[in-house]
This record gives structure tokens, C-alpha cells and sequence, in this order.
């Protein structure tokens, strides 16, 4: 039987530029999909190229989100919606390599949570980018895989294909940002569920502006980084330390707090 994967896109005012992306993975993906593309808001610029697109490949499916705006939320709305046994998220700039797709895919089907495309095991590069943010995430890559022993070189990137069974059981806590591929590599570890990894080429976006918030994303990263260090832990207490860690990465607004 063949193998059926759910390929999320969170997407923010690509227009035309998403129309190269999808035709890519579609191309790329051999295994039977659904892709998913999830905007923030019905006027996103990106709604209309995705509706003509649809008129011609019927396993596309726009989302408007209701969970927030951002990446995370989008992420989140897009992959509670997946009935596929895999999920890939991926990004809508273009940046991952497609192709890859299908083999991240098949190490989730082969029995591992979370298969990750990494930009810094043998093979693998990333070309182009801000320099500031590659050396933060090759260091906190090279040295999870490291120290805590996560299973892959490049917890922080968002390419990486799931266990949907896995992230129904760990749920996702991050609300902002692309957290998530960090923290759903730090849940696994501290289950000690296998984790794998690919190389991957990694090339910086050649149209639009990216939406990376580096001195705001920071802080909340440090916590699933210092989450992933530890001994093993239950489910139920991989859930109560990460209402946890979402409690400080999104704390309440002013007109959020009890008077």
C-alpha cells in the first residue's frame, strides 16, 4: 500500500512566488499527499493564486487559520486538520529541496517520531542567510546532537517530516515563531523515541522578505533547548513541563492578567 503524507505550508503574502513552490513538491513527491497550505487571514495575497491553483490540482487545500497569527499557529492549525499518518511541514519560500520529501517521509514509516533534513551533518550546507542566524542554529544543533543526543544535527529547522500519532500523544505548545521543529525534537528526546536525520541543502529564499524574528525568537528557543537536556520523562510529565515552558514563552497581555 502506498505510503499517504500530509505536507504543511505555513504561508504569509507569497502571491505568485508559492506558485514555484507547489509545483516543485508536486512534482517531487511520489507518494500519495495532500499538501496544505495555511494563510493567517482570507486576504492574504497568497489566497488567490492558491484558489486558481486548486482549479487544476485537486490535492492542494487552502486553510485560514483561526488559532492566531504567525507561523506556529499556522502550523498547528494545518496539522490538526492532517489524517495521513505522516506529516511534513515545510516552508513556503522555496528554501527546502522537495525532493526530500518522500525520504523524510519513509523514516517516519520505517518507525521513527520525527525524521529530520539537517543542514549540518556530513553532506549538508546551507547557502545563504543571515550569518548570525546560521552560527546560532549550527551551534545549538551540533551541540544537542551532542550532548543530549537528540538524533539529528539540526533541531531548529522546520523541515522535518512527523509521526502524526507522535504529535497527537505530545500535543504543541509553541504559539509563535518556528519553535516547533525544536520542540517536537525535544519531546521526543526526553521520551526517548527515535529520532533520524537526512542532509539536506538549504538555499536562502530568492523571492519575497523573510519573516524570521531573531531577537524576539530567541529566548523562547533557549527553553526547548535546555527542555531536550534530561533524563527520561512520561508523557504526562513531557506535557506538564511544556504547559510550562508555554506559559513563559507566551505569557498573558496586559488585558489578558486578572485584575
Amino acid at each position: 500500500m502506498s505510503l499517504s503524507i500530509a505536507v504543511v505550508i505555513p504561508a504569509y503574502n507569497e502571491g505568485e512566488a508559492i506558485v514555484a513552490v507547489l509545483d516543485r513538491i508536486f512534482d517531487a513527491v511520489a507518494c500519495e499527499c495532500e499538501i496544505l497550505v495555511v494563510v493567517d487571514f482570507e486576504q492574504d495575497t497568497t489566497v488567490p493564486v492558491l484558489r486558481a491553483y486548486c482549479e487544476r490540482e485537486p490535492r492542494l487545500r487552502i486553510l485560514v487559520s483561526t488559532y492566531g497569527r504567525g507561523p506556529a499557529n499556522a502550523i498547528r492549525y494545518g496539522v490538526d486538520r492532517v489524517k495521513s499518518p505522516v506529516v511534513v511541514v515545510t516552508m513556503a519560500d522555496g528554501s527546502d529541496d522537495p525532493r526530500q520529501i518522500d525520504e523524510l517521509a519513509r523514516l517516519v514509516d520505517r518507525g521513527v517520531v520525527v525524521a529530520a533534513a539537517s543542514r549540518y551533518s556530513p553532506g549538508g550546507q546551507q547557502v545563504g542567510g543571515p550569518m548570525l542566524k546560521a552560527f546560532l542554529s549550527g551551534g545549538a544543533g551540533r551541540s544537542l546532537a551532542l550532548a543530549a543526543r537528540v538524533g539529528t544535527r539540526d533541531a531548529t529547522n522546520s523541515f522535518k517530516a512527523y509521526s502524526t500519532d507522535f504529535i497527537r500523544e505530545v500535543g504543541i505548545h509553541s504559539r509563535s515563531g518556528f519553535e516547533i521543529g525544536l520542540e517536537l525534537t525535544a519531546k521526543a528526546r526526553r521520551l526517548r523515541r527515535p529520532v533520524a536525520e537526512i542532509p539536506t541543502i538549504w538555499l536562502d529564499r530568492t523571492a519575497g522578505q523573510s519573516n524570521f524574528d531573531l531577537k524576539a525568537w530567541i529566548p523562547k528557543y533557549l527553553r526547548w533547548y535546555r527542555f531536550a537536556f534530561g533524563p527520561q520523562l512520561s508523557v504526562e510529565q513531557v506535557a506538564r513541563a511544556a504547559e510550562s515552558i508555554a506559559r513563559q514563552n507566551n505569557p498573558p497581555t496586559s488585558t489578558e492578567r486578572t485584575p
